[in-house]
């Protein structure tokens, strides 16, 4: 055994150890560390808050050239940022994990407006202290809000659907239901797939129970499955997902499309399960209904105020400020009105689609320079309520049910709708984005 006095660089045995201890956090680029850390988490909050990966490494970059960072390299995914940050000839690489949370526009917002307006020389510390008030800050909407909103808009989207107004008003209550049990699950760290199906199989279950009492006290009330059932999930749809998916692709950014598109179908299916489960007892079957029997011009003020409060409860439902809601709102009626008249007009309704999201692309464009906003916060919302949930949502439901060819019918005409939606917000990217119009 080695006495007290034994050479600290002798191991057991005798051996010769691996030289004199060094200090190596005297060796280590510690102020291209604190930078690369504040680069990254700027990411990593934005990618959390549910923005496209081409703006999360545009803000990444903003703030490190902001931080004294000669160059930033990063690969985003769904999930992780893989970053290489380079200061005077020496590189770091880390890897930051970051768990799918949803989407805050707010926050979105806020973290844009600071790698915007970041002055050039500011310490990471700095930085870090105006993350730290940004990832601190309570949300806009409390759980009643939330609700009201999800209802508010689903109803709208029930009678978008054709559906009447007894039928709006049971997709409201389902709706609130739903959306209520999600957040109390999702409150309490429950996976996310099971909070998605739980949730539609409750919207579904209390929508059927609602009708089914309405239908045994007024016969004539038995259709009211068939125009709106679907209605009562589609506060589910993942609407940001979904389109930030389709921009991504749009700039080649496969990585991160296609799983942001995985993920946005796992929640369509989860969901599309919950409403099955809800079919296969109850024997339900979803269908579409009729334009009602009113005047055209009728119709469309009914379509615009509906447009109207539906586009305003999802952006609600996404945290987003009341002024950029409202602004959102206005767009996406107006544009989604036009795209129902043109479909009513027999106009095919992919290239109503594509020339709806178009006007949706470029009125964001302008609007989001006088209101101070990100584009995406206009834009996503004022396009979800173009996205064919009910189509996808019966798809799912009738190849549960074995009904493959009504499943092939409603699944094709949804992926190409959506599709069609991409497609007309990606033209306006290149229209009036400098960065998307050059390669």
């Amino acid at each position: 055994m080695a006495g007290a006095g034994a050479d600290e660089n002798t191991l057991k045995g005798g051996e010769p150890g691996p030289g004199p201890v060094t200090d190596e956090t005297g060796l280590e680029p510690v102020q291209l560390i604190a930078m690369s850390d504040a680069a990254s988490r700027m990411g990593a909050l934005m990618l959390g808050s549910g923005t496209g990966s081409f703006r999360v490494l545009q803000a990444m970059r903003q703030v490190a050239a902001a931080l004294g960072i000669d160059h930033l390299q990063a690969q985003v995914t769904l999930t992780h940022i893989v970053s290489t940050t380079t200061r005077q000839g020496i590189f770091r690489t880390q890897v930051v994990e970051v768990p799918v949370r949803g989407v805050n526009a707010d926050r979105i917002a806020a973290l844009q407006t600071i790698s915007r307006s970041l002055p050039d020389g500011s310490s990471a510390a700095e930085l870090d202290a105006l993350l730290d008030d940004v990832e601190h800050r309570p949300a806009l909407y409390g759980t009643r809000r939330l609700v009201l909103a999800a209802a508010v808009a689903c109803a709208a989207f029930a009678f978008l659907n054709n559906g009447g107004w007894a039928e709006c008003l049971v997709v409201f209550a389902a709706v609130a239901c739903g959306r209520f049990a999600q957040l109390l699950l999702a409150r309490r760290k429950i996976n996310q797939l099971a909070c998605v199906l739980v949730a539609a199989a409750i919207g579904c279950a209390v929508y059927v129970t609602v009708t089914t009492g309405i239908r045994h006290l007024d016969p004539g009330a038995g259709g009211l499955h068939a125009s709106a059932f679907t209605s009562s999930v589609l506060f589910l749809v993942p609407g940001f997902p979904l389109m930030t998916a389709a921009l991504d692709l749009a700039r080649s950014d496969l990585a991160a499309g296609i799983q942001r598109l995985t993920y946005a179908c796992l929640i369509i299916f989860s969901a599309g399960l919950g409403a099955w489960m809800v079919v296969a007892v109850t024997g339900v079957s979803p269908a579409t209904a009729p334009v009602p029997a009113i005047g055209l011009a009728a119709l469309d003020a009914l379509r615009l105020v509906a447009g109207f409060a539906g586009v305003l409860g999802f952006a609600v439902g996404f945290n987003t400020p009341w002024r950029f809601a409202v602004a959102a709102a206005c767009i996406g009626s107006v544009a989604n009105t036009a795209r129902l008249t043109a479909i009513g007009l027999h106009l095919p309704p992919q290239f109503a689609a594509v020339g709806a999201t178009f006007v949706v692309g470029i009125a964001a464009a302008f609007v989001s320079r006088y209101v101070r906003s990100p584009r995406i916060v206009l834009s996503v919302p004022a396009v979800l309520i173009m996205i064919p949930g009910a189509a996808a949502f019966r798809a799912l439901v009738f190849l549960n049910d074995g009904q493959i060819t009504l499943a092939l019918a409603d699944g094709v005409q949804a992926a190409i709708i959506v599709a069609s939606l991409a497609v007309g917000l990606a033209i306006a990217r290149v229209v009036t984005d400098r960065s998307w119009t050059l390669d």
